[in-house]
């Protein structure tokens, strides 16, 4: 039972008993540090109902607990606070219940229960994966394993943009100035191959954009008459006709771009369990369509356009087919969202990682498929973040100046081992053993820097502070967890099972790292309700500083008592299974020796 299960009917019963009055909440909160105490009960939302000092109040519910409740050891009131110290004893118990749990804190998907779809990625087929790119899938995969570890059954998905103008706009510049180049002669990933012909299209385009303009042509005319855009638009009309030549060097480009995404996926740890491609849900949602119509849904207006009247629900009129038949964005993700739960017939909720630029496209989804009557639309969420900025300003993609995630992790793996060198933390590991190192450093401090901040806020990336060995930062945590393997591997001992006679008191700093212990089933909940995997990093970064404390005040392998002596090693043991666990839903590794 936890503290809250234990305390709430003895409170629910000291209040009754003291001042005759039956209430249904009580509200509780952690002790503050300058307080002693282990859980404080707030007094104030009591004096609606209790007429009287809150100090005299508290000081008789605490005295009510001292002398009923056996894990209550003493209480202090300060102002309207009952501060409650809770005995060594219930925290030793608690301990010992929970050492040998290898899935602590983790709950088992009910076979009953429905699946969450959490999609992220999403890129368009026409360049590398970004800086932007790193964000969302370190956020999509972390709050997958999470809604997990939660008890829930999860598959993950994306869905590629790999059909429009833009992808066509790589295809015309190869066609024109590639020269055959394929990765295989130029040495270089797919993805980028094609990413350097998209950039290569603009300067191209802006180059006649600027001649027409010349020519005495409004910038606005000049961009839809320049050739290379009516060229790239012809295209886009010969894939929609399925032109063989087209479409097979569609195939062939997308191909170099999965193959090179693959590559990047690999390296951020990142995986999927199923891919939806635009070009097969492009069409999708238009029958539906139909459908809305005859409910009454939907409206047609006299060109023949379809549309949805938001204006009741606080939103605006939304069109969901042009007047010439042709689907629109919306329309194809009401198709997708249907046809995934026709695919996954287990899926009752679903999370779309996307930057906050699209806020108002889900709330138009969510609502639109409720209104179809849609069961499950009631269980979907946009997982909404911030832009991620580095030092030198934002990205851009067309001008060829994005921050590639690829250069990116090379980056960081770098970083991590230039600063390694100056700190000399590496004598007599081989040069396999530091490059393994660097990566799980440098992918760790990338990763941790990225998911400690909370989604909604958009941040700045500074690669060096992220691989600082000393603050909030991932090589930090991963430094304290090998050093606890240091401590594993000295303790020459069975620490496995308690000693001889269990201790029956513990050191101030042990309780307190028991009580972050205890609080990590709560914080995994807490994560994924709130689709926050900035909850796990830094709730991981308070039991290391901690831990940290503990570890600096108390002697470990040094002391005498065996009993104390097996304790803490358990102690310490735990704290690095937790650490190791927590960065696995945030998809980092943590190193053995460091």
């Amino acid at each position: 039972m936890t503290l809250q299960q234990i305390l709430f009917p003895a409170i629910i019963d000291a209040i009754q008993t003291q001042f005759g009055i039956s209430i249904e909440k009580i509200e509780f909160q952690a002790t503050r540090k300058d307080f002693e105490g282990d859980i404080t009960m707030v007094i104030f939302p009591l004096l609606k109902v209790i007429k009287g000092n809150p100090v005299e109040i508290g000081t008789k519910i605490g005295e009510f607990l001292v002398e009923n409740v056996e894990q209550v050891a003493k209480f202090n009131v300060v102002a309207g606070f009952l501060n409650i110290v809770i005995s060594d004893a219930y925290y030793i118990q608690f301990f010992n219940t929970i050492y040998n749990d290898t899935h602590y804190g983790f709950v088992a998907a009910s076979a009953n229960d429905k699946a969450v779809m959490v999609e992220y990625s999403s890129p368009n087929t026409n360049k590398p994966l970004h800086l932007g790119h790193v964000r969302n899938n370190l956020l999509g995969y972390s709050v997958a394993e999470i809604i997990k570890a939660s008890g829930k059954k999860v598959y993950k998905t994306q869905i590629i943009n790999d059909r429009g103008i833009h992808i066509c706009k790589s295809m015309l510049a190869w066609q024109k100035y590639g020269k055959g180049e394929t990765p295989e002669t130029s040495g270089l990933k797919g993805d980028k191959l094609v990413g350097n012909f998209y950039v290569e299209f603009d300067k191209v385009y802006k180059s006649e954009i600027a001649v027409l303009m010349s020519e005495g042509k409004s910038e606005e005319e000049a961009k839809k008459i320049a050739p290379s855009i009516i060229e790239a638009q012809q295209m886009l009309l010969d894939w929609e006709a399925g032109k063989p030549e087209v479409m097979e060097l569609w195939k062939m480009m997308n191909q170099w771009v999965y193959d090179g995404f693959a590559q990047t996926y690999k390296r951020l740890g990142v995986d999927f369990d199923s891919y939806y491609y635009e070009s097969n849900t492009y069409l999708l949602g238009k029958e539906v369509v139909q459908f809305g119509l005859e409910k009454g849904i939907f409206e047609k207006d006299s060109d023949g356009s379809v549309w949805i009247d938001l204006t009741p629900d606080g939103l605006d009129r939304k069109i969901v087919l042009r007047s010439d038949g042709t689907a629109v964005y919306m329309t194809q993700d009401i198709g997708t969202a249907i046809q995934r739960v026709k695919d996954f017939s287990d899926v009752g909720g679903m999370v779309y990682t996307v930057g906050n630029e699209q806020d108002y496209h889900f709330k138009v989804l969510f609502l639109i498929l409720k209104k179809l009557g849609f069961d499950w639309a009631a269980n979907l969420f946009h997982l909404s973040y911030g832009m991620v900025e580095l030092p030198s300003g934002k990205m851009k993609s067309r001008e060829g100046t994005v921050v590639d995630a690829d250069d990116l992790m090379m980056e960081m793996s770098a970083t991590a081992q230039k600063i390694s060198e100056d700190l000399g933390k590496l004598e007599g590991y081989s040069s396999d053993e530091k490059s393994k190192l660097y990566e799980i450093i440098g992918l760790g401090a990338l990763k941790y820097y990225m998911l400690k901040v909370d989604p909604k806020k958009s941040m700045m990336f500074n690669p060096e502070e992220s691989v600082d060995f000393n603050g909030n930062t991932g090589p930090f945590i991963q430094y304290t967890y090998a050093r606890i393997q240091s401590i594993l591997r000295k303790a020459n001992f069975d620490y496995q099972t308690l000693g001889q006679t269990p201790v029956d008191a513990l050191h101030p700093k042990e309780k307190e790292v028991i009580k972050l212990i205890a609080l990590f089933p709560e914080v995994i909940q807490n994560a994924a309700e709130n689709l926050s995997p900035a909850l796990v990093a830094n709730y991981t970064y308070e039991l290391v500083k901690e831990f940290n404390s503990f570890y600096q005040n108390v002697s470990i392998l040094g002391e005498e008592n065996l009993d104390k002596k097996v304790v803490r090693v358990q102690l310490s043991l735990k704290v690095a299974t937790i650490i190791k666990d927590s960065f696995k839903l945030l998809g980092i590794e943590v190193p053995e020796r460091m």
